[in-house]
C-alpha cells in the first residue's frame, strides 16, 4: 500500500506513568500505545497511570464516593466531542493482577481490555443503561478482536 493510500491515523499524545512499577516490565510502552490506538478514533492527549490499591482507593473514593479501589478510572476533560479528546485513565495494578487470576486469563489480556475500555469512556462512550453498555461492549470486542485478543465478555 502506498503511503498516499495509507489511512490517516488520529494523532496521539501519550503519556505512560507507572506510579507502581510492578507492571512496567510486563505492560510495556508500547503495548500500551497499540492498544490505545486500536481504540482511538480522533485526536488524542492521553495519560495512562498505574497506581496501587491505596492510590486507587484514594481515587476512586474521592472522585466517585465509593471505598474500594477499583480496575479502572477515567477522568475525560473533553466535552465537545469535535474536539481533541484529553483525559486521564487511572489502572490499579492490584485490581488488574486479582481479577486477571480469577478469571483465569493472561494479566496482559486483561490491561488491554481495561486500557481499551478506558480510552472509550474519555471518547465519551458509557454503560449507565444496558443498551449503552452493549454498545460498548460490542465495540470493545470488535477492538479486541482486531488486536488477536479474545472477547472479555464471552462465558469461561
Amino acid at each position: 500500500m502506498s503511503r498516499a493510500a495509507r489511512p490517516e491515523r488520529p494523532a496521539l499524545s501519550l503519556s505512560v506513568q507507572y506510579a507502581d512499577a510492578r507492571l512496567r516490565d510486563s505492560i510495556t510502552r508500547a503495548a500500551i500505545r497499540r492498544w490505545v490506538r486500536a481504540a482511538l478514533l480522533g485526536p488524542a492527549e492521553l495519560t495512562i497511570r498505574f497506581v496501587d490499591a491505596e492510590e486507587g482507593r484514594k481515587l476512586n473514593r474521592e472522585f466517585r464516593a465509593k471505598d474500594y479501589a477499583t480496575n479502572v478510572l477515567t477522568f475525560a476533560y473533553t466535552e465537545d466531542p469535535q474536539a481533541t479528546t484529553q483525559a486521564d485513565i487511572v489502572l490499579c495494578s492490584d485490581v488488574l493482577e486479582q481479577e486477571a487470576a480469577a478469571q483465569g486469563i493472561p494479566l496482559r489480556d486483561h490491561a488491554a481490555h481495561l486500557v481499551v475500555h478506558g480510552v472509550l469512556h474519555a471518547q465519551g462512550y458509557d454503560h449507565e443503561d444496558d443498551a449503552e453498555a452493549a454498545e460498548m461492549e460490542q465495540l470493545e470486542t470488535e477492538i479486541l478482536a482486531r488486536l488477536g485478543l479474545p472477547d472479555p465478555y464471552r462465558e469461561r
